[in-house]
């Protein structure tokens, strides 16, 4: 029996589109799902080691600034003993339905670099044959970009945030004792948030594709980004000025990486017409 052909993406109707989309999600979601499993199974790792690990004062964040404090001279000042607080679950489920959704987040993070290959399984067709080689590369940076910001949020927002809003007090008769859905809730808007922040090149370069973005525009609006990047660090950080320009200095730099690969882009695609004009 003859093998069905594949549908011509261009003779395909907006509806056979949404239906290769939607089995498009179904798979990235299975794979999301089983890494969810897997971490779900794996709970004394995933809460005692690494959700619980930024309050335990002997974390490797609190190591380095303790020694970058012995370094500089001042005398123990960034070395933290304890950190003043307890978490507690104040619901009848609310550990249990903390672990699913603990679970589920894992599993998204693991399972980042299948659910880009979906995402570039459900473009590819549209794209040149010259561009589909190098969905491997997309795919090797996508997901290099979003595991070097779940990185920077885990080792340095997190326990920033941690320490200083753990540590916070309005008066000595008020202490904090969090629930544990507030807490989770700290950690995982930190490292999804700077996860997907990081994928600013990837944004830019799709963006810089379609024509939407120039790098004359990313240079005339350098102002106005450094603006917008000093709030959104005030969003992710505590409020204090030292987190808020350790945040802001790798966005930058993104930003600049991101108006490079737009220039490289446009210089390409001139090239492309110089060669189609002749």
């Amino acid at each position: 029996m003859a093998k069905k052909n594949k549908k011509n993406p261009h003779s395909m109707s907006f509806l056979d589109h949404l239906e290769e989309l939607r089995w498009h999600l179904i798979r990235a979601t299975i794979a999301v799902m089983t890494a969810g499993v897997i971490a779900f199974i794996a709970k004394e790792f995933v809460f005692d080691v690494l959700i619980f690990g930024p309050k335990k004062p002997d974390f490797p964040t609190y190591k380095a600034l303790c020694n970058l404090s012995k370094y500089l001279g001042l005398d123990e000042s960034l070395c933290f003993k304890e950190l003043p607080f307890s978490v507690q679950s104040r619901k009848v489920a609310g550990q249990f339905s903390v672990h699913i959704w603990t679970s589920i987040t894992a599993g998204f993070i693991i399972a980042f670099p299948y659910v880009i290959y979906e995402f570039w399984k459900f473009i590819a067709p549209a794209m040149y044959d010259n561009e589909k080689k190098y969905s491997k590369g997309f795919i090797i940076i996508c997901s290099f970009l979003f595991f070097l910001g779940v990185l920077f949020g885990y080792y340095v927002i997190t326990p920033l945030s941690i320490n200083f809003l753990g540590g916070y007090q309005v008066s000595k008769e008020v202490l904090n004792e969090f629930d544990i859905d507030s807490y989770i809730a700290l950690v995982r808007a930190s490292v999804i948030a700077c996860g997907l922040i990081f994928e600013l090149p990837v944004v830019m370069f799709f963006l810089t594709k379609i024509g939407l973005v120039t790098p004359e525009f990313l240079r005339k609006y350098r102002k106005f980004a450094l603006v917008i990047v000093l709030i959104l660090s005030a969003i992710i950080t505590p409020p204090d000025i030292a987190s808020q320009v350790i945040v802001a200095i790798p966005i930058l730099i993104l930003y600049e990486i991101s108006i490079f690969i737009s220039k490289a882009v446009i210089k390409k695609q001139n090239k492309k017409l110089q060669k189609q004009s002749k």
